[in-house]
């Protein structure tokens, strides 16, 4: 038997993501500090490169004295849990009807033109990792992706491969509307409410 170990270091919060954790328990009544499970997932997947692992749920449990079921059954019902690894940039395209109806098909093939894998793959070179979400509420602004922590709205193909692009460089695109219309205000311009006076 060799003097080398296979097994690999336990989970456990950093001291910063300790203090986030600390903080999100009192934000409940001392008796129900089970109810932080989930900022206190969000913080581990956080910290675990973007999924929860069966140690996570685990150590969640643990850690707020709950059965391991129980923070099971809350990592796989919401869907903002990953339960395997993703890449660095984590795309969640929306494919409901408004986002459908203006083009979303069109950005899965730009996604699969640029990155090479499609719907539930992640790039052969861990760049990216695409899902199908449900609405994320931005409908006026259709079709949009999710990319990590922040929406990039009125997508063509052409815009939102410049964007993947973008992040394939390790530079972060603006998030928000990629036209040239202010957050969801009518695409030709305001039509009402345009004075400060209330003359409209």
């Amino acid at each position: 038997m060799s003097g080398t170990s296979t097994s690999k270091r336990p989970f456990v919060f950093t001291a910063d993501n300790k203090v986030l954790a600390e903080a999100a328990i009192t934000h409940y009544p001392a008796d129900r500090s089970r109810s932080a499970v989930m900022p206190l997932l969000d913080i581990a997947q956080r910290q675990n490169r973007g999924w929860v692992s069966h140690e996570i749920v685990e150590y969640v449990a643990e850690y707020l004295d709950m059965p391991v079921i129980r923070v099971l059954e809350v990592a796989t019902f919401y869907s903002m849990y990953n339960l395997k690894p993703v890449a660095k940039n984590f795309v969640q395209i929306c494919r409901t009807t408004p986002c459908w109806l203006r083009g979303s098909d069109d950005l899965v093939k730009a996604f699969r033109d640029f990155a090479g894998c499609g719907i539930g793959e992640t790039s052969t070179d861990g760049a990216f990792t695409m899902i199908e979400v449900e609405c994320l509420g931005a409908c006026c602004n259709s079709p949009m992706v999710q990319i990590n922590d922040d929406y990039y709205e009125d997508l063509t193909p052409e815009r939102f491969t410049k964007i993947l692009r973008t992040l394939k460089e390790g530079k972060t695109p603006d998030p928000g509307p990629q036209s040239t219309r202010s957050g969801s205000e009518p695409v030709g311009g305001l039509t009402s409410l345009t004075s400060v006076g209330g003359d409209d």
